[in-house]
Formats: C-alpha cells, sequence, structure tokens
C-alpha cells in the first residue's frame, strides 16, 4: 500500500478519534486469552490474542498490550507523537513490538509454566489526520469508508499462504484446517516484523480491531450491517460479540472501534 505524502494532509482538517472496546471469553472457552488496551490521550489502540500452554496465553497477551502501550507512550511524551514524521511513528511502534518479543519470548523460556506461549498482536495509531496500522498473526483490521467494509490486513497464516498459491479456495478456506494456524507471532522469536501500513484519515471513518474469535464467528456482509446500525460506538461493540456468541462464540472475542470526526478530543465512548 502506498503511503500518503504529509503535503497531502494540509488541506485536510484534524480529526479527533471516538473509541469504544469489550472483550469476552465467549461460548466455549475456559479463559479469555485476549486482550485489549486503548488510549485515547495516545491515539493508541492495541489488541492481541494470546497462545500457548496452561495460562500462557493470557500471559502473552496480557504483556504484549501492557508493553507496547507503555513504550509507545514513554516515546509519545518525549516526541510529541501526533506531530512525528510516520516514518518516525513506525520506528516507535516496531520499537514497542520489539520489547513486547523480547519479554514474552524471555518469560516464556525462563518459566515452566509459560513455555511456548506467544500472541497475535494489532495495533493502530489514530491521528490527526493518518492512521498506521500494524499487525502480527491473523488479529485483523477493518475500515468502513464511503459505505464500504474493506479488510486492511493481511492474515499471517498458513490458510492465507495456501490461498495465496491457489493450493484452497476461498470456500475451503473457511473450515480449512490450518485456520488457526499462525505463520508469525509475539514472543516465539528472537525477532518479529510488525507489518505496518499508513492510511489517510477522513470524516466518518470507522475502523475495526479484533481477534480472529469475531472475524470467524462473523461474515462480511454481517459485519457490514452490524457496523452501519445507527448508534453509538460502545452499543456496536456490545452488538458485534452478541452477534459472535448467538453464531457459536467458539474463541474469546475482542474488538476494538475508533470513528473519526472533526474535533479536538479524543475519547472513549460511554
Amino acid at each position: 500500500m502506498a503511503s500518503v505524502g504529509a503535503s497531502l494532509f494540509s488541506s485536510r482538517p484534524a480529526l479527533c478519534w471516538e473509541f469504544a472496546a469489550l472483550t469476552d471469553v465467549g461460548r466455549v472457552r475456559a479463559h479469555n486469552e485476549d486482550a485489549v488496551h486503548v488510549d485515547p490521550a495516545l491515539g493508541l489502540a492495541v489488541l492481541a490474542d494470546g497462545m500457548g500452554g496452561y495460562k500462557g496465553g493470557e500471559v502473552a497477551s496480557a504483556m504484549a498490550v501492557s508493553l507496547v502501550h507503555g513504550s509507545f507512550g514513554r516515546w509519545f511524551a518525549q516526541a510529541a507523537g501526533h506531530q512525528a514524521p510516520a516514518r518516525v511513528v513506525r520506528r516507535a511502534l516496531q520499537a514497542a513490538a520489539d520489547e513486547a518479543n523480547a519479554s514474552i519470548l524471555h518469560a516464556g523460556r525462563t518459566r515452566e509454566e509459560l513455555q511456548g506461549m506467544g500472541t497475535t498482536l494489532v495495533l493502530a495509531a489514530f491521528q490527526p489526520q493518518r492512521v498506521l496500522v500494524g499487525h502480527i498473526g491473523d488479529s485483523r483490521c477493518y475500515r468502513v469508508r464511503n459505505n464500504k467494509l474493506e479488510l486492511l490486513t493481511r492474515d499471517h497464516s498458513l490458510r492465507q499462504q495456501q490461498l495465496d498459491a491457489g493450493a484452497i479456495t476461498a470456500e475451503e478456506a473457511l473450515n480449512s484446517p490450518t485456520r488457526n494456524l499462525v505463520t508469525r507471532a509475539v514472543g516465539v522469536e528472537a525477532q518479529v516484523l510488525l507489518e505496518m501500513h499508513e492510511h489517510s484519515a477522513r470524516p466518518g471513518d470507522l475502523y475495526m480491531l479484533c481477534s480472529d474469535g469475531l472475524s470467524e464467528m462473523i461474515t462480511d456482509a454481517q459485519l457490514f450491517t452490524l457496523l452501519g446500525h445507527d448508534v453509538g460506538l460502545q452499543k456496536k461493540v456490545q452488538l458485534l460479540v452478541a452477534i459472535a456468541n448467538d453464531n457459536g462464540g467458539r474463541d474469546n472475542i475482542s474488538v476494538v472501534l475508533a470513528k473519526a470526526d472533526v474535533g479536538d478530543t479524543s475519547r472513549m465512548a460511554r
């Protein structure tokens, strides 16, 4: 995806962001291995879906969101983050992912009960005129703009590789036995690359970050309909989780919504 040059931003209004977030254990799992965190002051949303070992997934996802938030927050305080060039924000986000990766890997190697743990990660830095989206694994980011639902991330998964190679069809992928096997995760190897893309922001944009417990249980058509409902953001996240549960709730379900509007503050929906 092409980056949007800073010169294109000058004629666009500064945007504020409204956020809502929710995580739920679902209908089948005994523990919630997802974690979410939103900081409106930083314009940062982080979502992680953990995996591995007894309580390992819970620990990995909680560590990921906490460490990413802390690292990015320290950088933001020093760098006046909303004014920083996109390349500098990218470096700060990768540095945050690196910190989380190293800490989770170390914990998994030194604590027997946490061996083999790891986590997916999807995050976004919502700024006055742009959004930087990063992901590792199969947690996703979608956007609704101009009455169209777009998937902005591409899963790091074996199923996606098989789709790209033409080894399976889109229909076969829906029930593929490899659908939960990720090819990139936080805390599994010494280094991990946060795939990042920059998007221009427009008034009315609605972004959704989610774990596969949501995207696997709700079709794109259902997502588009639910995200288009004329209700507040907090009601929308509740509705999304409820429908995912009604459709089976086979996994933990997490979702973050962020909506752009013209203004001068960002806040959490109530």
